[in-house]
């Protein structure tokens, strides 16, 4: 992993398997919910559904300060504690906490590379305990807003080409045949794209086992399609998740300066009223 901008972002399942209960280190499992951490998870790991616990569902938007602070404070967060995230879909939600994480200025975040899938692959001991942590007293920085990207930034990136938009869904999505990955509930009323978008699947940019690819490798995927950290990067894709995954690579491991998460993605771009769209 040292071929990685940033190598510190990323440990391994051995790691974790030797570090995961050490004092200063809490390993927590961000999955769409938390059923598959009920059935078992990586001893001494806490879950964080992303239904729940990730969004405000009221506002429709990432947590607030306020509500961060909680949540890492119920967690046994401390500023200083290294916070280590896994999950389902290769790391999808791990990504989507990572990113908050960062919004709010936690400085010693990482992903297990591989993330659920690759521990299970391997065997490793599974744990159906709820382990519980003292409450701390955490304190979130003012969100960075430079890692997020807003319907008039995206607009603007549309019309001047400011920026670099990265479709990040299916091509079956990005086309317009689909409106979701199957199973999984849409509420947009068109299907397609925003016009000017490169479409770079998120999966692109992973093994078979769910690690990341190559750093050579992923600057070949994303520079062969004009990504190449030269101009500014807003990821999309459904609701945000997917994106931040691919955010996560862009910013972390190919260490481009300047990348942002358009979460309102194709859930807020598909229902607007008098903004255009692609498909094919």
């Amino acid at each position: 992993m040292t071929e990685y901008a940033h190598p510190e972002v990323l440990v391994s399942t051995d790691w974790v398997a030797s570090h995961g209960r050490d004092p200063g280190v809490r390993v927590v499992e961000v999955d769409v919910d938390t059923s598959a951490y009920d059935e078992g998870h990586i001893p001494g790991a806490i879950a964080w559904s992303w239904k729940t616990d990730l969004c405000d569902t009221v506002r429709r938007d990432i947590l607030s300060k306020e509500q961060f602070e909680e949540l890492m404070s119920r967690s046994g967060v401390s500023n200083d504690t290294t916070l280590v995230l896994y999950g389902d879909n290769n790391n999808w939600f791990a990504a989507w906490a990572f990113w908050q994480a960062k919004i709010y200025g936690h400085r010693d975040v990482r992903l297990m590379n591989g993330g659920r899938k690759k521990w299970l692959a391997e065997g490793r001991d599974l744990s159906r305990e709820v382990p519980v942590y003292p409450r701390t007293s955490y304190k979130a920085s003012e969100p960075d807003l430079s890692l997020r990207a807003f319907l008039p930034q995206v607009r603007e990136a549309m019309e001047t080409a400011s920026a670099v938009l990265v479709d990040v869904r299916s091509p079956a999505e990005f086309t317009g045949e689909i409106l979701a990955p199957p199973g999984l509930p849409e509420t947009c009323q068109r299907g397609g794209h925003i016009p000017g978008a490169k479409n770079i699947p998120w999966s692109l940019a992973c093994n078979e086992d769910g690690t990341f690819k190559p750093a050579a490798d992923l600057r070949q995927l994303y520079g062969s399609q004009g990504v190449d950290g030269s101009k500014p990067v807003i990821a999309y894709c459904r609701i945000g998740e997917r994106s931040s995954h691919t955010w996560f690579v862009l910013k972390y491991l190919l260490g481009f300066r300047d990348v942002r998460n358009y979460d309102g993605s194709w859930t807020e771009w598909g229902n607007l009223v008098g903004v255009p769209i692609e498909k094919g």
